[in-house]
């Protein structure tokens, strides 16, 4: 397995476009309330990644964890020997409906589902990231529809991962598609053909605000472009629409309970 952190960072280093994301650490990362807004599948290949309040997933290196979209979740980044490697691949829920159940019963929704990466996801990831250095955005999905499938054919049931859409997740392509503008609600409205009351109104009852979507969202690019970029934090600060770094700084904190400074240092030795 120790073949993959060296082929997945030779591909991120040679293109800036790619199905999969790369989260590395060499000191350990304490990072609150970090949104899940798609189903994301993360394989451990150094380190050790706890989840939860109280840490109680713990996915040790070389096993991986397949986490349900969720508004939040507390994460832990441990390093070990070399340093925190893991590589990420979010889903869209489409890219489940080429497989198909034998089970007639409604499955219960699951947080997460967990294992082993053996020989055969060994392969099929090493296989992924090869492919990802030269497939046109356009084919991603069926690679990914791949994993998918070979995770079922593994015995894991990858179906109760699955969330009824809520208005929330309605919200979120729209706020992804303008993220350094603030979109007016009469947008989310007329895309959403309902009326701002109604807006507003089925946004409380999913315990949540437009607001609290919006920063969600945001913040959360925010948060990924510090765990996989160099660019300055003023640039990322207007990438996501804040008007100001201290701004952003201020609203990261209160949000994932670490400044995008400190963030950053943890990927960087003394």
């Amino acid at each position: 397995m120790n073949h993959l952190i060296p082929l997945a960072k030779n591909i991120i280093d040679t293109n800036e476009v790619l199905p999969f994301s790369v989260y590395s650490s060499v000191k350990v990362q304490n990072i609150l309330n970090v949104p899940i807004t798609k189903p994301l599948l993360i394989f451990v290949l150094d380190g050790e990644k706890n989840l939860g309040n109280d840490s109680e997933i713990v996915c040790p290196s070389g096993n991986f964890v397949f986490l349900s979209n969720s508004p939040t979740i507390n994460m832990r980044n441990i390093p070990q020997a070399h340093e925190y490697f893991a590589v990420l691949i979010d889903f869209d829920n489409e890219d489940f409906n080429t497989i198909q159940t034998t089970s007639t019963k409604p499955k219960k929704p699951q947080e997460y589902c967990m294992g082993e990466i053996d020989q055969i996801l060994d392969k099929t990831l090493e296989q992924f990231l090869e492919w990802s250095a030269f497939a046109p955005k356009e084919i991603w999905s069926l690679r990914k529809r791949e994993l998918l499938h070979t995770l079922y054919h593994l015995g894991y049931d990858i179906h109760s991962l699955l969330k009824t859409t809520s208005v929330a997740d309605r919200l979120h392509p729209i706020i992804r598609s303008k993220l350094s503008e603030d979109i007016h609600t009469d947008t989310f409205c007329e895309q959403l053909a309902m009326s701002e009351s109604t807006l507003r109104r089925k946004l409380k009852a999913e315990g949540t605000s437009l607001q609290d979507v919006k920063d969600q969202i945001k913040l959360g690019h925010g948060l990924h472009l510090i765990q996989t970029t160099n660019k300055p934090i003023g640039l990322i600060a207007d990438e996501c629409g804040y008007q100001s770094q201290s701004r952003f700084t201020d609203r990261f904190k209160l949000r994932f309970g670490i400044t995008p400074s400190n963030l950053r240092k943890t990927r960087m030795p003394d």
